[in-house]
Formats: C-alpha cells, structure tokens, sequence
C-alpha cells in the first residue's frame, strides 16, 4: 500500500501509540502522501532509516496476531539542526500533527530540539505561508494535555503573532482506549513469533486492534471562505464533552486494569491473561468495574451518553475486560502494575475511583482490594502490618492535601481490604467475592 492521499501528518514519539495508532491509522486511510514523526533516540532514528522507512507493528485479534507493515515514514531526530528544519517545514505543511511521549513533562526541554520549540517554529512558519488549517492530538493520557502544551507552544510564541497562529490550529485531547506495549524480550518475540520493528531493531510494538478513539470537538471559527475542517484520520470520533469519558478511562478501564494487575502480583500470575483461570478473579474484577466504578460514573454523568447508563456500562466492563485478558496481548502483571506508588496517588486510578465512588454514596470495597494489592507490591511489610497503611500512603498524599475525614474514609477502606487480602491469600486464594 502506498502513500498516495495529499495531506501531511507529523508525529512526536516512536512508541507503540504513535506507530500502532497515529502512523498506522493515518497510513491505511488513504488520506496522507506523508508522514513524519520526531524520535529522540539516535539508534531507532538510524534503523528506521535503514529500513527505508519501513517499520512493522504487531496486532492482537482475539484469535491471532495480525503482522502490519507501515510506510514509508519519515523519521526524525530533533536533536539535530538539520532534522528540526525538516520537522518544522512539515509541520508548516500538515493538517494533523500527534504527541505520543511518556508524559506531558516531556512537552518543554532545554535547548532548541524541545517539543514546543519545534511545533511553535512549525506553526508560526505555517502562518506566515498561509499553509493549512491543523489539530494537535496530545496523547499523554493527562485530561488537560492539551491545554497545557497549548500553553507552552504559545508562549513560545510572539505576542503579535500568537492570534494569527491560533486561527490555524486547534489543540485536542484524547481518551486512548487502546493498550499496547514494546516487547524487548527476545525469547518471548521468537516464541510467540512477533516481527521485529525493523530488521536492525532488537523489540517489537505489540498493540491491540482497537482503534475506537475519542477527541475533543473540533471547532475552529467559520469564515467567510472557509470549509468546515475534515480529519484524514477518520476512524477518531469527536465528543462535544471528553471529561466523563476521560474518568471512564481512569476510574473505570485504568482502575480495574490495576486491579487485576495487583491481584495477579498477589497470586503469582505472569500475565494478566493468566487471570482468567484463577477462580473468582474475573467475577470480581466485573464487579468491581459494574457496581464500583460504573455505578459511581452513572449517577455523576448520567443523560450525558448511552455510556452512562446500566446496558451502556455494563457492555464497555465486559468489552474492556475480555480486551484485558486477550491472551494475544501478551500484557505482563509487571508492566500494567508498575509504578504502585503513582497508582495510589489521591487523583489517580485506585484512590480515585474510591474517591469518587465514596463522593457518590458508596462503598468502593473492591477498589480498596486492589489499593491495598498496591500497597503490598510496593511494600510487603504492609500485609501484616496495619500502620503502615497510613505510613506509606501519607507521603504519597500530601502534596494534595486531602481533608482529614475524606483520608480516614479512604485509609479505613484500604485497612479493611489489607484484611480481605490476607484472608484470600491464608485460604489459598479460594474465596476473594465474599
């Protein structure tokens, strides 16, 4: 397949979203004659090079792995003042452009290669050319991505061009649905029979076939002779309002895949996969998503979508859960249960939801398993000893400052589910629904 449409996309990060989502969206659609992507790391610039630009990503299906080649792209190093020029006359060009880094503290850097640097020079040639009219999907799984590296690229900005800049560009968020991963094992890449990134390259992007994304509407001002502006990227579906959708994604799919992380790290399971056959595993995570997560999600944004509702909910749990332990999927307890620490941060997916689900009128038992999961796998002095609970949570909290009775509320939960947890594990995991 050929790159034969007529709009440009450029792309920041190498990872599994950006070759698996952005590149390999972009490409099949027919709609694009060129794709770029900037990639900090010198040796994948040099192999993708080498591969004439030719990469391929593994696809997990529920009964086999897909192997996809993507291409040509062009791939660039912004740490190089050749490639950058080269990044900010594509940028001057494209109608759609996608952050794909580890985080939005990677917007701003030091030096000239900085992501905002680099797309404020793009979007400021692109004004003074007249060039087309562009999104930015930022997919830093942060609910003001957007907002913020629309911060940093404008104040990059000189003031007297800033509103003339802003009239070609609008800043989207993202709820990204999709799991995905790079496998760098190579005994697990020969034995499941994965195809490398490129010859030259040591791992492999494994992602999932779902491609059900949604982003913010995009609403740029109507003028005169101006055409309502059209995606190459097509299959992306645009919400008027990302928020519920954005904490259906943390306290609802990231929640529960945290949970049964914690709980396989419990049990001793490699594989999230390997869940399936622990008994009682899934009815609980099924009811922690349900009853928990979802029913708390209901009541806050009910009308707001068929989401929203008992048959909506209960259709998106079960969906994500088989998507969760699609075997094919390869995904390790290590990599979704890394970073417990964060994970029991006050606003994230564990605490959170029980936040939230407390803040709706209900008991958010389950939740407090799979926090006091976390907790273990952090530490495991905390299996037996209750007042490390609030020990090594406190510090974890304090720079939000929780109220002292919303904290009690929540540390007396996860001390009730340390309680379960032990019990589940003194009976040989027998009886965790109870």
């Amino acid at each position: 397949m050929a790159l034969t449409g007529k709009r440009a996309y450029v792309g920041f990060g190498f990872g599994a979203i950006q070759a698996g989502l952005f590149l390999y969206e972009a490409f099949h659609s027919g709609a694009f004659r060129r794709l770029v992507t900037a990639e900090v790391l010198p040796e994948v610039v040099n192999t993708v090079r080498q591969a004439e630009g030719l990469y391929t990503v593994n696809i997990a299906h529920s009964d086999q792995v897909e192997h996809a080649e993507v291409g040509p792209i062009e791939i660039q190093d912004p740490a190089l003042k050749l490639d950058r020029e080269r990044l900010i006359d594509a940028i001057a060009e494209a109608e759609e452009i996608g952050t794909a880094i580890p985080s939005v503290a990677y917007y701003v850097s030091n030096g000239p290669g900085s992501l905002h640097r680099i797309l404020a020079e793009g979007l400021r040639a692109k004004a003074a050319q007249g060039g087309p009219r562009a999104v930015i999907y930022a997919a830093e799984n942060h609910n003001q991505a957007a907002e913020i590296l629309e911060s940093n690229v404008l104040g990059e900005i000189p003031e007297n061009e800033r509103d003339m800049v802003h009239s070609q560009v609008r800043f989207l968020n993202t709820v990204i649905g999709k799991m995905s991963g790079v496998i760098t094992d190579p005994e697990e890449i020969e034995s499941q029979r994965l195809t490398r990134i490129t010859p030259g390259e040591e791992r492999a992007f494994l992602v999932e076939a779902f491609n059900r994304i949604l982003i913010s509407k995009i609403e740029f001002e109507a003028g005169a002779e101006e055409t309502p502006f059209r995606r190459g990227i097509a299959v992306f579906e645009e919400k008027d309002d990302l928020l519920p959708f954005e904490e259906a994604k943390l306290y609802g799919h990231n929640a529960t895949h945290a949970l049964a992380a914690y709980l396989g790290a419990i049990r001793g399971v490699e594989r999230i996969a390997d869940l399936r056959s622990v008994p009682g595993v899934l009815p609980f995570l099924r009811a922690a998503f349900i009853e928990e997560s979802g029913e708390a999600l209901i009541r806050k944004h009910a009308g707001s979508d068929p989401l929203f509702t008992q048959a909506g909910y209960a259709e998106y749990a079960d969906d994500l859960l088989e998507r969760m332990t699609n075997p094919y999927l390869r995904d390790s307890v290590e990599r979704v249960g890394r970073d417990p620490q964060r994970k029991l941060g006050w606003d994230d997916r564990l605490v959170g939801t029980m936040r939230l689900a407390l803040g709706q009128g209900l008991e958010p038992w389950r939740y407090a398993v799979g926090a006091a999961a976390a907790l273990v796998t952090m530490d495991p002095s905390a299996a037996r000893d209750a007042a490390s609970v609030d020990t090594l949570l406190s510090p974890i909290w304090r720079e939000a400052s929780p109220q002292s009775q919303e904290k009690q509320s929540v540390l007396g939960l996860i001390e009730a589910g340390r309680k379960r947890l032990r019990d589940w594990q003194e009976s040989g995991f027998q009886n965790l629904e109870y």
